[in-house]
């Protein structure tokens, strides 16, 4: 039960931290996804934070991972 509980507050701070990077306006799209991709979040959590498909998530990390 503790664990369960550990995760959904870990879940609500890497929502957080990914609203930071999802609304900075200095940044493209691709950017966004990309620093969201090297810190480890998953497409799907992307996704909501950017408030985009999945799919796109998908396509512009590729894209992003190519530009390095």
């Amino acid at each position: 039960m503790k664990k369960q509980s550990i995760e959904e507050k870990l879940d609500v701070i890497i929502r957080i931290l990914g609203l930071q990077i999802g609304t900075d306006t200095n940044k493209t799209l691709i950017e966004r996804v990309g620093l969201l991709k090297l810190a480890g979040v998953d497409n799907k959590t992307i996704a909501k934070i950017l408030r985009t498909k999945e799919t796109i998530v998908r396509s512009l990390a590729s894209q992003f991972l190519r530009r390095k």
